[in-house]
C-alpha cells in the first residue's frame, strides 16, 4: 500500500523512507500495528506540557468528587451517545 506524505522538511528522502516504513506497519497484523502505534503516540506524549497534566488531575479530582457526593448523575455511554445522535438527527432534519 503506497501512501502520499506531504512535508516541508529539507530532507526530500524522508517521506519516501516514511512511506516505505508506513507501507511495511501497513501489512502487519492489528496486534502488531496496535503495538507500534501505542509506542509512537506514547513518544509523542513524552512532550506533554506539565502544567496542563497538573490541570486534568485537578479536573479528575473535582470530577471524582461531584460523583462520589452524588452531585451529577451518571449514565451509561451509550445513553448519551444515542442522546446526542437523536438532536444530531433532529436538528439536521429541521
Amino acid at each position: 500500500m503506497e501512501l502520499s506524505v506531504i512535508s516541508n522538511r529539507k530532507d526530500h528522502n524522508m517521506p519516501t523512507i516514511a512511506n516505505q516504513i508506513a507501507g511495511d506497519i501497513l501489512e502487519l497484523p492489528a496486534s502488531d500495528r496496535a503495538f507500534l502505534a501505542h509506542h509512537l503516540i506514547q513518544s509523542l506524549d513524552e512532550h506533554s506540557d506539565s502544567d496542563a497534566e497538573a490541570l486534568w488531575m485537578e479536573e479528575i479530582d473535582r470530577r471524582s468528587a461531584e460523583i462520589r457526593n452524588k452531585r451529577v448523575e451518571c449514565r451509561p455511554a451509550g445513553d448519551v451517545i444515542a442522546d446526542i445522535r437523536r438532536k444530531l438527527h433532529n436538528a439536521r432534519s429541521s
